[in-house]
């Protein structure tokens, strides 16, 4: 399988059949399926203040989304990515597979955000975000828009997408020039981040567990 060129760890073919990887760290996938050996996985909502990065750690001493998790004998990784300033949903696990599964933009898996831009957007420019707008040489997919609150120089916007571009959202209000004040993730799927308080993390429940392995 290797030799077939089959084989990628963390997202590259590899054609050396003497690689060595570390279980827990490493990502290996045999024709586009994750495989990993059988574990004890946790899976942690946490929802991420604003100031917060998404990694393991930083050269410049920022603070990360893992000082904010305790007392999980695990080490987690972050499912995907909210930029610095971005509040909201963000889940933390060691199982490789749910994170393929939820990462990779075949399996469309829808987020959700509320956004609170500067300005209101008239008709026009709501069409233009829905149907797909450049965001600086990539035309995103089409989208849920939703103005659901006005209060004169700006206004708050429920988003639903499925891609995780680079600071997509934000991006895309730049383009119609109703840029972001602040910025939240609110739901992935159909999980939600509920009354969870800002800067807390909670384990996720079995049936939540179950419903994000469906999607």
């Amino acid at each position: 399988m290797i030799q077939q060129g089959r084989v990628k760890v963390n997202g590259k073919v590899t054609m050396d059949k003497g690689v060595i990887i570390d279980s827990i760290n490493d990502m290996v996938i045999i024709d586009d399926q994750p495989i990993q050996l059988e574990n004890y996985f946790a899976y942690v909502m946490l929802h991420k203040p604003e100031g917060f990065i998404t990694t393991l750690s930083d050269e410049f001493n920022r603070p990360t989304v893992i000082d904010l998790i305790s007392d999980v004998s695990k080490r987690l990784y972050p499912v995907g990515r909210l930029d610095c300033e971005t509040s909201g949903l963000l889940l933390l696990t060691n199982d490789g597979n749910l994170t393929y599964q939820l990462t990779h933009p075949k399996h469309e898996v829808m987020k959700t955000y509320v956004a609170k831009i500067k300005g209101v957007p008239n008709k026009s420019a709501v069409n233009r975000l829905s149907n797909g707008i450049d965001i600086g040489g990539y035309i995103t997919a089409p989208s849920f828009i939703e103005i659901a609150k006005q209060d004169g120089s700006f206004c708050f916007v429920t988003i639903k997408i499925h891609e995780g571009k680079n600071r997509q959202v934000r991006k895309m209000f730049d383009a119609i020039h109703h840029p972001v004040i602040s910025l939240e993730r609110i739901s992935i799927g159909l999980l939600n981040i509920g009354n969870l308080a800002k800067g807390k993390w909670r384990y996720l429940t079995n049936d939540e567990i179950i419903y994000l392995k469906s999607l």
